[in-house]
């Protein structure tokens, strides 16, 4: 079979097994998630019908282009009237929550694989983002008050890039050498170097959601002068791309720029105040993030399915029970003390606090990025890294499995435990519409 026959056979076998996991979702009522993951894991390296290092260096390219149109479309689902109203919650969780997600994982890593702070802070980084999308048709099911699932979902649309910023910051510490590394060692000439990962992690987020706000506000303009016949799938494309190649060059987080364009898109009826709605954009905006959300979809799948294809069975082995107990302790321990940072509001109580700990499952993103540092120590030959990567790459997995089966098991008995009170007004409030 030549590379040409082969990467073909894997493209098709990838989104055969995807159409499979939807079917077997929709069937038993249970999140894809796990399904493409085992799914890609049993044809890749246990059956060997996906070569594992195809399958890797296919994933290298999707998870990138995966995360740019996800993180775009979810930008686009953003409401701010939803969020405004628990902004202070919102912005803990994705800065505080998220670093202490990150350090306290990233402790428990080094210390149960007997490795070094640095690659457990990589661990941490990486699976700090979570990804309650799985959640979302669970909460509407089970009449989950609105004000906590609009908490835990702008959580994850916004933690999302900001776990890529965290994760390429962790990157830049370990290999100074990489492309990602040149901001970060730049600054570091003009102070030491942990001052320097604040201003380094300030600068990406601040200068990206500057230029992705820029670039929305253009974006916008065209389509109003152009008029809504101009192809918005293909246009969606440009700008999602464009943003995310734009906000690189400028050495911030494309991510984030292409997630703030998308946000700037969704909301542009309460930006442009003046416009009230240009009917031309409420158009051309249905039908792009429309095709998007399809992108969307299929890119998870080629994520999901390319990461199990991707995993070493004999590295997966030997980190089994190890991650099995990490991904535990992200669950029960972990979480819980992320989010304790939202308790003092007095916006919560102690019942609604535990259901937002509870629910903060791992996915796409931990799932794309867990084979950057098996990628990186691959490329700059770094048999240390290589090592590293291999058993992050295999506790990210468990992880994701673990917190997904459990986190959305349990939706239920939760609801029903810690939120009666508020699904009795919900439904109640119902009945009477």
């Amino acid at each position: 079979m030549s590379y040409t026959e082969l990467i073909s056979f894997t493209i098709m076998m990838v989104t055969t097994l995807g159409f499979i996991a939807f079917l077997m979702s929709k069937s038993y009522r249970i999140s894809s998630i796990p399904i493409l993951i085992i799914l890609g894991l049993l044809f890749g390296p246990i059956f060997k019908i996906i070569p594992r290092e195809l399958s890797h260096h296919i994933f290298s390219y999707a998870r990138i282009f995966g995360l740019v149109i996800i993180l775009f479309a979810e930008g686009q689902n953003l409401k701010w009237s939803l969020i405004k109203k628990h902004l202070t919650s919102i912005v803990l969780l994705d800065t505080v929550g998220l670093l202490i997600t990150a350090i306290i994982a990233g402790w428990l890593f080094s210390m149960i694989f007997h490795l070094p702070f640095s690659a457990g802070f990589l661990f941490g980084a990486i699976i700090s983002a979570t990804d309650p999308a799985t959640l979302i048709p669970l909460f509407k099911q089970h009449h989950v008050d609105e004000d906590i699932k609009t908490v835990i979902v702008t959580e994850s649309i916004f933690n999302d890039p900001l776990g890529i910023v965290l994760t390429i910051l962790a990157v830049a510490l370990i290999i100074p050498q990489a492309t990602e590394a040149h901001l970060l060692e730049s600054i570091s000439h003009y102070t030491t170097i942990y001052p320097a990962a604040v201003l380094f992690f300030l600068y990406e987020i601040i200068s990206a959601l500057l230029i992705g706000a820029v670039l929305g506000i253009i974006g916008f303009w065209i389509v109003k002068k152009i008029n809504s016949d101009i192809y918005p799938e293909i246009y969606g494309l440009i700008m999602a791309f464009g943003g995310f190649f734009i906000g690189e060059l400028a050495l911030t987080s494309g991510y984030l720029v292409a997630t703030t364009i998308g946000i700037v898109f969704g909301n542009h009826d309460l930006i442009f105040k003046g416009e009230k709605g240009n009917p031309n954009f409420n158009a051309f905006l249905s039908d792009e993030l429309k095709f998007s959300e399809i992108l969307s979809e299929l890119a998870s799948v080629f994520i999901f399915v390319l990461l199990g294809a991707s995993i070493n069975l004999e590295v997966i082995g030997n980190t089994l029970m190890k991650g099995s107990i990490i991904a535990l302790a992200i669950i029960f321990i972990v979480r819980p003390l992320a989010v304790l940072i939202i308790l003092p509001l007095k916006q919560w109580d102690f019942k609604q606090y535990l259901f937002i700990a509870l629910e903060g499952p791992r996915g796409v993103v931990p799932s794309a990025m867990a084979g950057l540092p098996l990628s990186l120590g691959l490329l700059y030959h770094d048999k240390i890294l290589i090592h590293w990567g291999e058993i992050i790459l295999s506790s990210t997995l468990i992880t994701i499995i673990i917190s997904v089966i459990i986190e959305t098991i349990w939706v239920k008995y939760l609801a029903n435990k810690l939120l009666k009170k508020n699904i009795h007004r919900i439904k109640g409030s119902t009945e009477m519409v």
